[in-house]
């Protein structure tokens, strides 16, 4: 298939690239740079300028694809998340309005915690909560939106995605405890959030476009739960600051917008998931990456 794949030059999509170009597809992929285009050629990628508030960009990629991967979202400026989450709305729709009237398939990106049921209980791929308290929620509605207009979209969720580099939002409370002098968790540290290595993220994308199945919802989570304490912990030790707990009146002032965050269980399971796709993670855990990260260079 030709693939087009937006965020192609990110964390996760510069991983998908050559996981779909060794399965044999071809590769069409939006950066918003020139430096980034050249990029993609390098590898082997057919490059498209574009971005997330270029619809046309967005539809004129769709259009002429068999299928799409979108990735991208604006990680930029989380103090503008909800407009981020708009924005990715919106890109989700024009995508979407170049593939009405046909079958090929449209995998949109979302967060795990539209899985969870209840708090504390590990979200599903068979449950969606429109009311779990992320403003991203406006991706999964649009890819509803979309399902329901005929359109062969499905979802990838997402949990902590890592490296030894980057690490989904620990990388923020990475740099958030250099900057403050200390590395903390809610409470008790007992909220647990789902992580998966980024290798066998970006194999899952590639397993779940070539399956493509309208409706379908997919976890990408080697592990279920990892504490926040534990790997407050493991930031500490790397940055050389002290751990500390901070109170739930605290957490504004503390976080900052990591706060929407910070205090949540974010646990997931992907029974479904590797049952329905043959999926089997064999990355590094989220602590095993932290534990081996280069602390002196890390920075957001």
């Amino acid at each position: 298939m030709l693939i087009f794949l937006t965020g192609a030059t990110g964390f996760i999509g510069s991983a998908i690239v050559p996981e779909l170009l060794s399965a044999g597809h071809r590769v069409l992929g939006m950066t918003r740079s020139e430096a980034g285009a050249r990029a993609l050629a390098k590898a082997g990628v057919e490059p498209l300028l574009g971005n997330l508030e270029d619809v046309d960009s967005l539809h004129r990629g769709a259009a002429q694809a068999d299928g799409v991967i979108h990735t991208a979202f604006d990680h930029d400026d989380f103090s503008n998340f909800v407009a981020n989450c708009e924005k990715d709305r919106r890109a989700i729709e024009a995508l979407g309005s170049a593939l009405k009237g046909s079958d090929r398939p449209l995998l949109i990106t979302s967060g795990v915690g539209f899985g969870c049921s209840a708090p504390g209980m590990p979200a599903r791929e068979d449950v969606f909560n429109a009311e779990y308290p992320n403003p991203r929620v406006a991706s999964e509605l649009a890819g509803v939106k979309l399902l329901d207009e005929g359109v062969n979209v499905s979802v990838m969720r997402l949990p902590q995605v890592h490296d030894t580099v980057e690490q989904g939002l620990v990388t923020y409370l990475v740099e958030l405890a250099r900057a403050k002098g200390v590395s903390a968790y809610v409470g008790e540290g007992a909220n647990r959030w789902a992580a998966g290595p980024v290798l066998d993220v970006a194999r899952l994308y590639r397993l779940a476009v070539e399956k493509a199945d309208a409706g379908a919802r997919y976890h990408a989570v080697a592990e279920e739960g990892v504490s926040a304490r534990h790997i407050a912990e493991v930031v500490g030790r790397g940055l050389k600051v002290p751990v500390s707990a901070i109170s739930s009146e605290e957490v504004a002032g503390h976080f900052g917008w990591l706060g929407l965050f910070a205090g949540h269980d974010m646990s997931a399971s992907s029974v479904w998931t590797q049952d329905q796709l043959g999926w089997r993670p064999t990355g590094p855990g989220l602590l095993a990456d932290l534990e081996r990260m280069d602390y002196s260079r890390a920075s957001s």
